[in-house]
């Protein structure tokens, strides 16, 4: 294990409502909360200024409201936040080519094997740069976390947060870790959090005190040794530049529960030809096709069907995941479904046993397909859907965004990243011949 902290964990800071903060002058210092926003939907980010309320990730967006109502609601634009997170990842590469993406806004760098860092006043000073780069490139800001190991670099970043650098120094770990919760280490959930609570383990002091019998006793070997050795802040695990790709998946909750056979059936379709745009966009194939149903009572059910070989045929994927669906009762009426492919591959073998029969069907494009959002109740989609925070041009007032819809309106507000002051706010009807979708705008001129 090595010894310097040059192991750096950057953590982009509230990274989607920074992003629309940093887009939209009238929402800077203000509570904004990024995710869906139909009555199942759930929060992605919220902004500092909201969770100054107790809006956090994951909370369902009804509580949001309640606890937040003057907060802006926006629906996420995940075409945006991947532009803005390949900016970031390029300034990590800058640093060392072993750069290991968790998501979009999270990822760890192994300094040393740059050449960028080998002590702590090396490694500190690439962590400032990096955070002074990020905010000249996108605007935004990164907590920076650095120690000798990647546990202990996330940890760091959390310490940091928002907008700082942490350096945790050789020597410091078992002091700093020891009146953590175990929730703190890598691979304690819930489940084995409440295991070890009901041990009367609740720190990461006493899982030391406890010693290896005992936690391999309460774990298993295999979880035992390695949380154990966690604990005495061991961590060996390297940073990987490539991970894997285990499976492409698409899926939607819906507003109302499906109960007509017919519509569910057209959902998978739909579900079906989406996964497949995903799976051809990442130039990939895959052999596994798998189907997914939530039903009314919150059940859950996943059905796969494995082909003989990769396809990136929409056909054939409809097809599959048709034949899942009719294993699946879904009478008491269905609130989310969902379709994947795993299995991948980078290259598509053709079996006439395993395919469908027939050229590969085309599949067009939908737009903000790379948006998640529920499905609007049937009858709706005669009006021009406009989301909450997306991006519009007016041909006469210019670029703006959206504020919200509703009866027949649609309520922009006209300002750029640039702008200095909040924009104007007007209204217009749905269907105005004057506005139309918009693409972003990037945050820093040039």
């Amino acid at each position: 294990m090595r010894t310097a902290p040059t192991i750096l964990h950057l953590d982009m800071d509230a990274f989607y409502a920074s992003a629309e903060q940093a887009s939209k002058p009238s929402l800077r210092g203000k509570a904004v909360v990024v995710g869906g926003l139909g009555p199942r939907g759930v929060v992605a980010t919220a902004s500092y200024e909201a969770r100054v309320f107790g809006v956090h990730s994951a909370m369902p967006m009804g509580q949001a409201r309640r606890l937040a109502p003057n907060a802006a609601y926006l629906t996420p634009r995940f075409t945006f936040y991947r532009a803005i997170s390949d900016q970031v990842m390029g300034l990590l590469r800058d640093l060392s080519p072993l750069v290991e993406p968790l998501s979009l806004d999270e990822a760890f760098v192994d300094l040393e094997a740059g050449g960028t860092a080998w002590d702590e006043e090396s490694a500190r000073l690439a962590g400032a740069r990096l955070r002074a780069d990020i905010r000249a490139v996108t605007a935004l800001t990164g907590s920076v976390g650095l120690a000798a190991s990647k546990m202990l670099a996330k940890i760091a970043s959390e310490q940091a947060k928002p907008d700082g650098l942490v350096l945790i120094e050789p020597g410091t770990e078992r002091e700093l870790l020891g009146p953590m919760s175990v929730r703190i280490l890598p691979g304690v959930g819930p489940a084995t959090g409440d295991h070890l609570r009901r041990a009367g383990i609740t720190t990461v002091e006493e899982i030391v005190e406890a010693g290896e019998d005992e936690v391999v006793r309460l774990l298993g070997k295999a979880h035992g040794h390695g949380l154990y050795a966690m604990a005495l802040a061991r961590d060996d695990r390297a940073v990987v530049a490539e991970r894997d790709t285990k499976s492409v998946s698409v899926e939607d909750t819906y507003d109302v529960d499906i109960h007509d056979r017919v519509r569910v059936r057209m959902e998978v379709q739909r579900l079906a030809d989406r996964c497949v745009r995903r799976l051809r966009g990442a130039g990939l194939s895959g052999r596994t096709i798998v189907l997914k149903v939530r039903r009314y009572d919150f059940s859950t059910l996943t059905r796969s069907e494995t082909l003989r070989g990769p396809t990136d045929d929409p056909a054939v994927v409809r097809e599959a995941a048709g034949r899942l669906l009719e294993s699946v009762d879904t009478t008491g009426g269905v609130r989310l479904l969902g379709v994947g492919v795993s299995g991948l591959a980078d290259y598509t073998q053709e079996d006439l046993f395993a395919q469908a029969a027939g050229e590969p069907e085309p599949v067009e494009e939908e737009a903000g397909s790379d948006v998640e959002v529920p499905v609007a109740e049937e009858g709706a989609g005669a009006e021009r859907q406009w989301r909450a925070g997306h991006d519009v041009r007016h041909a006469e007032y210019g670029h703006g965004w959206v504020q919200g819809s509703g009866l027949g309106r649609v309520t922009v507000r006209f300002e750029t990243p640039h702008d200095v002051e909040p924009g104007r706010v007007r209204t217009f009807r749905t269907d105005d011949p004057g506005l139309e979708p918009a693409e972003p705008l990037p945050l820093v001129r040039g």
